[in-house]
């Protein structure tokens, strides 16, 4: 039976569909509005000039399939820079310095299903219906300097900890290459949240590799936040729909909000492909 024109087009219409379907599902895109690097709106940066203005304030996310792999490519909105010239370092490092970023993921999307917890020193919260089952650390240090800081400091979530194959720096972008199996869920079904905080090469013993907010900023400490444990020590994350629109500055301050007195840290949301 021969088709007309018009069902012709239909049925490429439909097979075109089925073709393209798979590459949507396979990435998913963020955006983050540029200025909102403040934490709950009230962070400063550090007095050292190598804290650029910029470089915490997080304006696009890409996560992509790449076959037996993912990449996560995270841009900033000043060039990332290694000003402590990591490749000199004992265990040298990944090109870049003063960053660090941690990607989580919600596999499962069950309400009350896995950590509720950010990772030690991030001083924040999941909601119950966004909790993550798995955390990607996106360092300047490498890998083995990281998997030491975690068996030191977060052995129990060592089996949901994902370290990138590699780590690249160039320009305001920092790309990590993570095994596929690793994460174990299909990049459009998942939630994500990304957080932005600051390397930290002597941190805390309670805290993995990373720079803590103080009340009062310092040449190599943000100020604006709290000299306890309640308030968040990161500058930037996603926050409302993730489209980068002007209102999710508010919703992010929203979000971070801490309450020493009331013993309350920031409860974090996911986000979504869609």
């Amino acid at each position: 039976m021969r088709l007309s024109p018009i069902d012709s087009l239909k049925a490429a219409l439909v097979a075109l569909s089925l073709v393209a379907a798979p590459s949507l599902a396979a990435e998913a895109k963020f955006g983050d509005p540029k200025g909102d690097d403040n934490g709950p709106g009230t962070y400063k940066y550090p007095t050292n000039a190598a804290y650029k203005r910029g470089s915490f304030d997080l304006t696009d996310v890409s996560i992509k399939d790449v076959g037996g792999d993912v990449e996560i490519a995270l841009t900033v909105a000043a060039p990332s820079e290694d000003p402590w010239d990591s490749a000199k370092w004992p265990n040298p490092g990944n090109g870049f310095s003063v960053q660090m970023f941690e990607v989580y993921v919600d596999t499962d999307g069950k309400a009350g299903s896995g950590e509720a917890e950010a990772l030690p020193g991030m001083s924040a919260t999941f909601a119950d219906t966004d909790r993550w089952e798995k955390a990607i650390v996106i360092s300047p240090q490498n890998n083995k300097t990281i998997a030491a800081e975690i068996d030191q400091k977060a052995k129990r979530l060592k089996d949901k900890i994902i370290l990138p194959k590699k780590v690249t720096a160039k320009g305001r972008t920092v790309t990590a290459l993570i095994s596929k199996s690793d994460l174990g869920v299909e990049i459009g079904k998942a939630g994500w949240q990304v957080l932005v905080g600051s390397n930290e090469g002597y941190a805390l013993k309670t805290d993995l590799l990373s720079r803590r907010v103080n009340e009062l900023e310092g040449d190599h400490r943000f100020g604006g936040g709290d000299d306890g444990d309640h308030d968040p020590n990161f500058i930037d994350c996603l926050s409302g729909k993730a489209k980068g629109a002007p209102d999710e500055v508010a919703s992010q301050h929203e979000m971070l909000k801490f309450d020493p007195k009331a013993s309350k840290k920031a409860v974090l949301k996911m986000v979504h492909v869609g």
